[in-house]
């Protein structure tokens, strides 16, 4: 790709000495190098450590710690695509990232997504990978039967949240909001029950996160940026979790109402955009619990938005209608979430160690963002023509757009740091945050040699995928 695509004005140093001379290039190069060694060095100590606790203990409740995975090389069907895939993204994809007209770009985004997370979860086999993830103990699709009254169902639900209740609910069902297992209740109804069909849901409706990041990184920080960045959503290690896992789903919703914000806030068609973006932020309120926190990165969106205002009456009014539904149809959010709090600390949550997780989910992040993430978030935060407080007033107008992209993927790191301090998400979160890590990607528009990260991203999902054998 052109580097000079990030190129909007030249730029000087302090003394005049013009950037990106060699000696720029190399003491950066040096910098993205040492913070992805700190990030490996973090993933080694969480391996040790958590290991030694969890012999010591067994307080951790995952087998390979900081991930819930176990240690199992092995190959599999999907090995030969995956290889195919990443081989391919790695050669061709800067190249057609750049060229490609736009909308075509987005669907080959998405297919290409679609197609490594296919891959890598078949590295596992078609039953292990996809068709039965859904269907073990604690999953959706094991109380399909209980919501053939859905109505009734949804009255009665949160009779069953606590683990000492009546017929209590599995762990992922009393831990997300019912619009999660309505979804696959829906899916049975219409003729798509089962494991597998909710396997291939939740990928290809996850894969679709990429082009809404992609939608929104253009209409917000230039198409450049979300050009370069286009290769690195495709082929990301966060794959390995989007395939099977229905965080993937939410992952999508999550990202499309943002998308659609971002697009409402910056004049297109602001009235269906805006209802569209607050129909899918109430949906994603009613998927996860822990994903209220998308209003960090919506805060965000409004920021760099030119009409922040006008189409937020319109959000406001989508924004409405899944709560309204659910609460006519019987179901107390607030009282659920409480509910969960109590049953959360009746469970392992209550035992496994916040001094270990606060920092192990971190590890772990690492893992589902991949070096190329880290190295991205490093030159964002090192990006020249950085915000000041009178940008931040006027809305970011007047920022350039690497520090409108730096806004963004901060918001996304913040909206995840949150989440970690809360204590409400210890251990499993390299499932739990897809959804904030897909926003974090896009800071490796920022990286030079798009080809080297892209391998490095690529050998990591697959080392992960076939060295361990993980629970999602």
């Amino acid at each position: 790709m052109n580097r000079d695509l990030l190129r909007d004005r030249p730029r000087t140093r302090p003394d005049n000495r013009p950037r990106n001379v060699p000696g720029d290039r190399r003491r950066d190069l040096v910098r993205d190098l040492a913070a992805t060694l700190a990030a490996a060095l973090l993933v080694l100590v969480a391996v040790l450590v958590g290991t030694a606790i969890q012999h010591r203990d067994h307080s951790l409740f995952v087998a390979w710690p900081p991930v819930f995975a176990q240690w199992e090389p092995h190959v599999g069907p999907g090995t030969p695509a995956a290889l195919a895939v990443a081989a391919a993204v790695v050669a061709y994809g800067p190249g057609l990232a750049a060229r490609l007209p736009w909308r075509t770009l987005l669907f080959t985004a998405w297919g290409t997504a679609m197609a490594w997370t296919f891959s890598l979860a078949l590295i596992d086999g078609w039953q292990r990978g996809i068709a039965s993830r859904l269907t073990t103990t604690n999953e959706y699709l094991t109380v399909i039967d209980r919501f053939h009254d859905i109505p009734a169902t949804l009255r009665d639900f949160t009779h069953h949240i606590l683990s000492h209740s009546p017929a209590p609910w599995p762990a992922h069902i009393a831990g997300h909001p019912p619009a999660a297992t309505v979804t696959f209740v829906l899916l049975d109804r219409i003729g798509l029950g089962g494991g597998a069909w909710a396997g291939v849901w939740c990928i290809t409706v996850g894969a679709t996160a990429a082009a809404a990041v992609l939608v929104t990184v253009r209409v917000l920080a230039g198409e450049a940026l979300a050009r370069r960045a286009a290769p690195f959503l495709v082929l990301a290690p966060a794959a390995v979790w989007m395939g099977t896992s229905a965080d993937g789903y939410f992952a999508a919703v999550a990202a499309w109402s943002v998308a659609f914000l971002a697009l409402a806030v910056t004049g297109h068609r602001p009235r269906t955009a805006g209802l569209a973006a607050g129909l899918l932020f109430g949906l994603t309120a009613y998927l996860s619990y822990g994903l209220t926190l998308f209003a960090v990165i919506a805060g965000a969106v409004l920021m760099l938005g030119h009409r922040r205002l006008a189409p937020l009456p319109y959000v406001v009014a989508g924004l409405t209608v899944v709560p309204l539904v659910f609460t006519l149809l019987g179901f107390n959010w607030w009282e659920a979430y409480h509910l969960l709090i109590t049953r959360y600390y009746e469970g392992v949550g209550g035992t496994r160690p916040y001094s270990y997780w606060v920092w192990a989910n971190l590890a772990c992040t690492a893992l589902i963002v991949g070096p190329a993430t880290v190295a991205g978030l490093r030159r964002a935060g090192a990006a020249p023509d950085r915000p000041q407080l009178p940008d931040l007033r006027a809305g970011l107008r007047t920022a350039a757009p690497q520090s409108r992209l730096a806004l963004l993927v901060f918001a996304a790191l913040l909206a995840l740091l949150v989440a970690d301090l809360s204590g409400m998400s210890k251990a499993e979160t390299e499932r739990i945050w897809l959804p904030f890590a897909m926003w974090m990607i896009p800071a490796t528009a920022f990286l030079p040699r798009p080809r080297t990260w892209l391998t490095a991203q690529a050998v990591l999902a697959l080392l992960l995928n076939h060295l361990l054998l993980t629970g999602w």
